[in-house]
């Protein structure tokens, strides 16, 4: 192992599309770690799902070794990390496990939202940043102009830039040099009692959980003892190593080193991110700071579509839950779909890849809520409550409601501002600040609900400002609002699985929605089913399927029209008396009919 002083620790972070996982690509091509024939596009991106949308979700980290033009070899540990809002959790993670950061920016959108938040989490965490100029090679580039925005929006020094192409592999030699001589040494003693900060893990269905750690004092080799300090769990050590895409055995890793260790640790919940591991023969005296527990902001069930499932949706969530330490669930029931989850995410994007995760890598055939976020409910007997469930939703003891507040932060080009401003006063936004950063871009500050931004706020910034705007958020407090449930009734009968907790003015679009789309929904019948939305004992919206009738009047033709009056009125007698008896089956399409709240 290299010495101390020729490692260097340092992740990548940036905005969405800003070609992060391509310059990893880059990195590791250059050191030539994996034969070329199994070179591949985003090689760090190891999930399905993350090549197809082009995304990373998890941080992966990798060792690559470097030659330096002062003559010696140096070890360098660098971090992948999405971009996304929904995973900067990830982000947090990995930045905590550097002394360095890259802060990419594509030569041709600029400086975005997440940009700004990326430098502000690095900043927090006391790393050095060096700022990289990409995808210099398109035409569109307009690399000075991206200089002044780095100098004027992030109050960097511009002569530091790097500039590269992540494509083309222009400039990447010149920036490994910028990281070993911009880019502090680790520090940490290698004769201390060992302590080591878990940043990750996941799992292996042969060896069980593999902890990827960041050596901060001390050695670790196999057959040492560890013990956890929080939990005080003590395993003996199997195996350690370095990532080099795969894993690589090592006889030992100290301070300053990123690796991973394999202990024999069977379960899940056993391991938590930001946990400090020590030697139990030498134990260290403290634990280091982990990392701020995450609170998820959006809320809603799981349901396995065949009940018989449960025990097997059950074990697929605890090995979901392993890979990623930002999701949050407990046991829930309904009426309507029996067990499942209740289950917490950090945004909307993070639900759906969780649903497809489920689907794909573990075969589970799912249902979810509606999406909603928690609410404070203050009781009139003086008590607080928060739910983020409409079942728990305590009627006629409410005395007021609270609602959960972003701020959200835009930047966009300031021909769209027009469009951009009257989408978040739809959205209950209200404007906090303005400020040009230069003759073409505005950033915005707005103050507006979460639950406003849940379903399609997004979608509409990006389509209204024709992709050019980016958006980033962070949950502010609680402010009071006028809040209702809305009961879907079917035949007189409420569906629990449909309830939805709405802002009270809006509370007639939402119902009226959905029992529309119910109606497309729902077979006919012998008898009319009657669909309605209500709040309490108030009918709000309805929609009516028709029944389907027989022809009784096929064998009356001519004659008087009292008979044929006869025979309708005996017909509708009939239905009536079907009805009171006849059970509307919901399909399960029904459910998801509602749930997809995008397709407007």
């Amino acid at each position: 192992m290299a010495e101390m002083k020729y490692k260097r620790n340092f992740c990548i972070v940036a905005h969405i599309d800003h070609g992060k996982s391509t310059l990893s690509d880059r990195l590791i091509e250059k050191a030539r770690i994996i034969d070329q024939r199994q070179m591949q596009n985003q090689i760090l991106d190891s999930m399905d799902i993350e090549r197809e949308r082009g995304i990373t979700i998890k941080s992966q980290a990798v060792t690559i070794p470097y030659h330096a033009k002062d003559g010696f070899d140096y070890e360098l540990n660098f971090v992948d990390t999405p971009g996304h809002v929904d995973f900067s959790y990830e982000v947090s993670r990995a930045i905590a496990s550097c002394e360095g950061a890259l802060l990419l920016i594509d030569a041709t959108q600029g400086v975005e939202s997440q940009t700004v938040s990326n430098l502000y989490m690095a900043m927090e965490h006391d790393l050095t940043v060096v700022p990289v100029v990409n995808k210099i090679d398109l035409p569109s580039a307009d690399v000075e102009s991206v200089k002044k925005q780095i100098d004027h929006d992030l109050g960097l020094d511009s002569s530091d830039v790097q500039l590269v192409s992540a494509k083309t592999g222009v400039g990447v030699d010149e920036l490994l040099e910028a990281i070993v001589t911009k880019f502090p040494a680790p520090t940490g003693d290698i004769n201390a009692p060992m302590r080591a900060l878990i940043f990750d893990c996941h799992y292996d269905i042969y060896r069980g959980v593999i902890v990827h750690i960041r050596m901060i004092d001390g050695k670790i080799k196999a057959g040492d003892t560890i013990r956890f300090m929080n939990s005080n769990a003590e395993y003996r050590v199997e195996q350690v190593g370095i990532f080099k895409i795969t894993l690589e055995e090592k006889k030992e890793l100290e301070a300053g080193d990123v690796g991973y260790i394999i202990a024999g640790v069977k379960t899940v919940s056993d391991v938590r991110v930001g946990e400090t591991i020590t030697n139990a023969a030498n134990p260290a005296l403290e634990a280091l700071p982990g990392f701020k527990d995450v609170k998820p902001v959006v809320f809603s069930s799981i349901y396995p579509m065949d009940s018989d499932d449960y025990q097997e949706l059950k074990d697929s969530m605890e090995k979901l839950k392993l890979n990623d330490a930002s999701l949050v669930y407990e046991k829930d029931n309904s009426l309507a779909l029996g067990y499942g989850f209740r289950c917490g995410f950090l945004g909307l994007l993070h639900l759906e890849i969780i649903e497809e995760r489920l689907e794909r890598d573990y075969d589970q055939a799912v249902i979810f809520t509606a999406p909603s976020v928690r609410y404070l409910i203050h009781l009139t007997g003086g008590e607080d409550l928060y739910i983020d469930n409409p079942s728990e939703y305590p009627e006629g003891k409410i005395q007021s409601a609270e609602e959960p507040y972003i701020r959200a932060n835009i930047i966009t080009p300031s021909e769209y501002l027009g469009a951009i401003m009257k989408l978040c006063l739809e959205k209950r936004g209200e404007q906090k600040n303005m400020q040009y950063l230069d003759t073409k871009r505005v950033e915005l500050t707005y103050e507006m609900p979460l639950a406003e931004v849940l379903f399609d706020f997004y979608d509409k910034l990006k389509s209204y400002s024709r992709g050019y705007a980016s958006f980033d958020y962070e949950v502010i407090d609680y402010r009071p609002t006028e809040l209702v449930k809305i009961d879907i009734l079917i035949n007189g009968k409420p569906v629990d699985a449909l309830a939805q907790l709405a802002y009270k003015l809006e509370a007639r679009d939402h119902a009226l929605k959905v029992v529309t789309r119910l109606k497309g929904e729902i077979a006919r019948q012998q008898f009319k089913i009657a669909i309605q939305g209500a709040i309490g004992s108030q009918v709000i919206a309805r929609e009516t399927v028709n029944p389907v009738r027989k022809d009784v009047l096929a064998k009356c033709y001519g004659g008087d029209i009292t008979r044929k009056r006869k025979l309708l009125e005996k017909q509708k007698e009939g239905k009536k008396r079907m009805k009171l008896i006849g059970d509307v089956e919901l399909p399960q399409s029904a459910f998801l009919a509602v749930l997809k709240e995008k397709e407007d």
